[in-house]
């Protein structure tokens, strides 16, 4: 398998000038590329997690194929109104304004052993609303996966105490 940053494709000024857009769907086209990411994602957490919780919506293509590889269950955080049971909220700061996210009551039991899996790791705002749903459902956070990390942004240090797994990583 070549490098597997070959397959991401630098989009400049997208979705805004000054923002080098990290797009993925040239790695997603290549079956062997999504094959490693997937295979690389899961390798540190085999037997040590029991379920995938995914952020939508890049967090669902990487998220259910890491809970096949390690034969758990997969459950997803959403944005609002998209989930039809009862749910628990939170709202973030953004950059530019907010937004909020959603996870079901009954997503996980108490005391789950959960990897949280997104595409990319950049302020880690939308990540740490993630782990702050979780805790209440009193999971436990194994580690937070990414398959890219901007570097050269704070998203590592915003989720710490929580581990941070990335497979590839971009700085400035």
């Amino acid at each position: 398998m070549s490098d597997l940053k070959s397959f991401i494709r630098e989009v400049p000024d997208f979705p805004q000038k000054g923002i080098s857009y990290k797009d993925i769907t040239p790695l997603l086209a290549d079956p062997d590329a999504l094959k490693e990411v997937t295979r690389q994602l899961a390798a540190p957490f085999v037997g040590k997690v029991d379920t995938i919780v995914g952020i939508e919506s890049r967090g669902f293509i990487f998220g259910a194929p890491v809970a096949l590889e390690l034969g758990v269950g997969f459950q997803v955080v959403r944005k609002p109104g998209k989930l039809p049971a009862d749910t628990h909220a939170i709202t973030y700061d953004l950059e530019y304004g907010t937004d909020t996210l959603e996870i079901h009551k009954d997503a996980v039991p108490a005391g789950s052993r959960v990897l949280l899996v997104d595409d990319l790791l950049a302020t880690g705002g939308t990540a740490c609303a993630a782990v702050e749903l979780l805790g209440h459902l009193e999971a436990d956070i194994v580690a937070a996966a990414f398959v890219i990390e901007l570097t050269d942004l704070p998203g590592r240090e915003t989720l710490a105490p929580v581990p941070v797994h990335a497979i590839m990583g971009f700085g400035g």
